[in-house]
C-alpha cells in the first residue's frame, strides 16, 4: 500500500503531492478526476507526451505556455498548424522545444480531427478503456496495465505518435480513467464520488462531451 503524508490541513494525502509547491492544488483539484471534455482530454495526452523523459513539474509549470502556443490545445485549430508553426513553437523558449514531440501534438490534432468525426467524440473513445477496479494493482505501484497496452496499440494503430503505454497509462491516471491515489488519502473518495456520479450518467445514456 502506498503510504500517504499529512497535508496543511491535517489530512492524508499522496505522498507525492509534496514534492513540489505546484503539486499540492493539482493533486486536489485535477489528478484523476473524471475528464470527459474532449479538448481537456486532447490537452492531457498531449503533455503527458510532452512529459516523457522529463519531470512533471517541468510540463505543470509550463502548462500555461504549452496552452497560449498551442491554441488552448483545440485541436481542430492545432490541425491546421503548418511547418512556420513548427519553427515558431521551436523558438518558443516556454515551451518544451523537441521537434519530435511538437510535430506529433500536431499530427496527433489531425488524428483526434478523425477519432471524433467517427466515435463522436474523443470521450466516448478513450472511456471505452477504462479497466475493471478488479484488475487494477494496487495504487501507484505500476507504470502500465493491460488497458493502457491496449490503449495505445489501438491509438498506435490508428496513426497517432508519442502514446507508448507508460504515457497513456500516465493519461490514464491523470484523467481519471483510473483512480489511482493512494488507499486513505482523503482526495481518492472525492474521485471516487465523482466517478460514481459519471457511472449514473453513462448509466443513462447520456453524452459524454461535459464540459
Amino acid at each position: 500500500m502506498v503510504s500517504t503524508l499529512e497535508g496543511p490541513d491535517g489530512q492524508p494525502r499522496c505522498r507525492w503531492c509534496a514534492a513540489a509547491p505546484e503539486f499540492l492544488r493539482y493533486h486536489d483539484e485535477e489528478w484523476g478526476f473524471p475528464v470527459t471534455d474532449d479538448r481537456r482530454l486532447f490537452e492531457k495526452l498531449c503533455l503527458e507526451s510532452f512529459q516523457s523523459g522529463l519531470s512533471w513539474r517541468t510540463i505543470l509549470v509550463k502548462r500555461e505556455n504549452f496552452r497560449a502556443a498551442f491554441a488552448g490545445f483545440d485541436f481542430g485549430r492545432v490541425a491546421r498548424f503548418g511547418e512556420s508553426d513548427v519553427e515558431r513553437l521551436l523558438g518558443d523558449s516556454g515551451i518544451v522545444r523537441h521537434r519530435g514531440k511538437i510535430e506529433a501534438v500536431i499530427h496527433n490534432a489531425r488524428m483526434a480531427e478523425l477519432l471524433a468525426e467517427r466515435e463522436g467524440s474523443l470521450a466516448t473513445y478513450f472511456w471505452r478503456y477504462e479497466p475493471s477496479p478488479a484488475k487494477l494493482s494496487e495504487p501507484q505501484n505500476a507504470s502500465t496495465s493491460a488497458a493502457s497496452h491496449a490503449l495505445s496499440k489501438d491509438l498506435k494503430k490508428l496513426g497517432w505518435k508519442f502514446v507508448g503505454p507508460t504515457t497513456v497509462y500516465a493519461f490514464m491516471q491523470a484523467t481519471g480513467l483510473i483512480n489511482d491515489h493512494a488507499e486513505g488519502c482523503i482526495t481518492r473518495a472525492r474521485v471516487n464520488e465523482t466517478r460514481q456520479a459519471l457511472a449514473s450518467i453513462r448509466a443513462a445514456h447520456a453524452p459524454l462531451s461535459g464540459s
